[in-house]
């Protein structure tokens, strides 16, 4: 039975998507440009910890530990490959005491490919798939010339030690990605969740990801029907400055409010009052003061008589609202003596 239910479930790969976003090579820029103090305080608490391993092995002296007193990070850049991912490079300079009366710098350097795969719960997660570090001693000119013998400190990496703390910095933007897929609250009683349908696509353009939209009311998902029409994610100018560029289709926005209606989102209840005018010797009473002859609080309520419908047009956005506006007295339960359509 479970068998023949998994045939009758539509495949993950089927479903189209309604929305999604481009990231581009500005704003991975500038990404990595706000990335560099984290960045160095992940690598500062790890590698500045007392009992963390050394980082450079192979000493000549094994009982002697390489103490590392600074971590300073100089650059971080992140780089588009093509059908592939992300190389990340980042410049450390340490600074390192091999003895108690020498201080040296070292610059380590690593570069890192990246990709971001699905994991199992269906969620995007940025891995290391590559991992290269090297170092070299960063040398005044005074110490150039002079030639210490500290000149003689082994430039070996604890390369699996390097490759964690890469790892470890891909945490904070992995909780980012897992959070993309979190229930986003519209209404106290309607929320939206984004589900990616693939790993994103990564060009020259930037990293293009697609994603699904699915809503619920009272905890209920609502079953949309299917786009009409495909959406694929709009072209980018080269020359655009944009760092983010999100898409919405029009079936986003139909399913949109279609999740606000059926959440009772735009069913207003408006409290006015009605004054029953006097009447006259010269004119007769009035109808309404006929039906109701004290004056009375009367409530306009308008309710949806069909769907929400959103057009999409170049340069503009049209939003149509079909409305039922009902009439009438408030208490002490609603009589409706007029209703007009809107």
């Amino acid at each position: 039975l479970s068998i023949l239910l998994s045939l009758l479930v539509p495949a993950h790969s089927t479903r189209s998507p309604d929305c999604g976003g481009i990231l581009t090579p500005l704003g991975l820029s500038y990404f990595a440009e706000v990335s560099k103090p984290h960045a160095e305080t992940v690598l500062r608490q790890d590698l500045m910890a007392p009992t963390a391993p050394d980082l450079l092995v192979g000493s000549k002296k094994p009982s002697s530990r390489t103490q590392i007193n600074s971590v300073k990070v100089t650059e971080l850049a992140l780089s588009l490959v093509p059908d592939s991912g992300l190389r990340l490079s980042v410049d450390v300079d340490l600074g390192i005491t091999p003895a108690p009366s020498t201080t040296k710098v070292i610059r380590l350097s690593i570069r890192a490919d990246l990709h971001v795969e699905m994991n199992p719960e269906g969620n995007l997660e940025l891995v290391t798939s590559a991992c290269k570090p090297t170092t070299e001693e960063v040398q005044s000119t005074e110490e150039i010339e002079s030639k210490s013998s500290s000149s003689e400190l082994d430039k070996e990496i604890n390369v699996d030690k390097v490759c964690l703390e890469v790892s470890k910095l891909l945490l904070s933007p992995n909780e980012e990605l897992i959070s993309l897929t979190a229930q986003f609250p519209i209404t106290p009683s309607c929320q939206l969740q984004y589900l990616p349908l693939a790993a994103p696509v990564f060009s020259e353009q930037g990293i293009t990801i697609s994603l699904q939209t699915t809503f619920q009311v009272a905890g209920m998902a609502i079953p949309l029907p299917v786009s009409p029409v495909p959406f694929n994610m709009p072209e980018l100018a080269s020359s655009s400055p944009a760092h983010l560029t999100l898409a919405f289709s029009e079936h986003f926005f139909t399913s949109l409010f279609f999740a606000l209606e059926m959440a009772g989102a735009f069913n207003m209840t408006i409290p006015v009052t009605w004054a029953v005018p006097p009447a006259t010797s010269n004119s007769p009473a009035p109808q309404m003061g006929s039906l109701f002859p004290e004056d009375l609080p009367v409530v306009l309520q308008a309710v949806f008589r069909s769907s929400t419908r959103v057009v999409l047009e170049e340069g503009k956005a049209a939003l149509k609202l079909f409305l039922t506006v009902h009439v009438g007295a408030g208490s002490p339960a609603f009589q409706s003596f007029l209703s007009v359509n809107v």
